[in-house]
């Protein structure tokens, strides 16, 4: 069984921070049948029982470019989502700024192109795909590959194919596989690499 950890996020309540998951993410991983293992700090003997990691989208970084540091030097599996993806692109140089338009609720807010180079599109085998949107931060400048675009030039992937799995995106994957075979084509993509050790 692999074992994935997943990177919480801090919510504050009225009266207390609280340290929370994306819930449709531990329900796409519970019916894959993983082991989950909360990353709440850097502990490393739950991090060397993991087989993978997922970087969640959330409003806080917490331990992000310490799991991405180690996932790249042991090419363990990495996915980012939104704000994870964004973690990813800074650790590699990247910066953050402000983007307009870029959140909304629907299930498809525009169309993203994906680099036919890259491992992405080796995943998901298509240029174009429509995706949700939920950022008010976009990526700029880093210095790992950008694999795929929406139509207005935000990054939506990034990648280092060198590796077993290293992959960021900026929408939501985990609230689009219900609806959308190419989400969770790239979610079992990367449960799939968590096996390849």
């Amino acid at each position: 069984m692999e074992t994935i950890g997943v990177v919480t996020r801090i919510d504050k309540t009225e009266n207390n921070d609280v340290y929370v998951y994306n819930k449709k993410i531990i329900d796409y991983l519970i019916n894959k049948n993983v082991r989950i293992i909360p990353l709440i700090t850097y502990d490393i003997s739950l991090i060397k029982m993991c087989d993978g990691f997922i970087l969640p989208g959330g409003d806080f970084k917490t331990i992000d470019f310490l799991i991405i540091k180690y996932a790249y030097e042991f090419d363990k599996s990495l996915l980012g989502i939104c704000l994870g993806m964004q973690s990813i692109g800074e650790y590699f140089g990247g910066t953050l700024i402000k983007t307009p338009n870029h959140y909304s609720k629907d299930i498809y807010v525009h169309n993203v192109f994906i680099d036919k180079s890259s491992k992405l599109y080796q995943i998901l085998g298509t240029e174009n795909i429509y995706v949700n949107s939920r950022h008010n931060d976009k990526l700029i400048n880093t210095n790992i590959k950008v694999s795929a675009y929406s139509t207005d030039n935000v990054i939506e992937a990034i990648e280092d194919s060198s590796k077993k799995f290293l992959i960021g995106v900026q929408w939501h994957p985990e609230s689009l596989y219900t609806y959308n075979v190419l989400a969770d084509k790239l979610l079992d993509s990367f449960i799939k690499s968590c096996k390849e050790d």
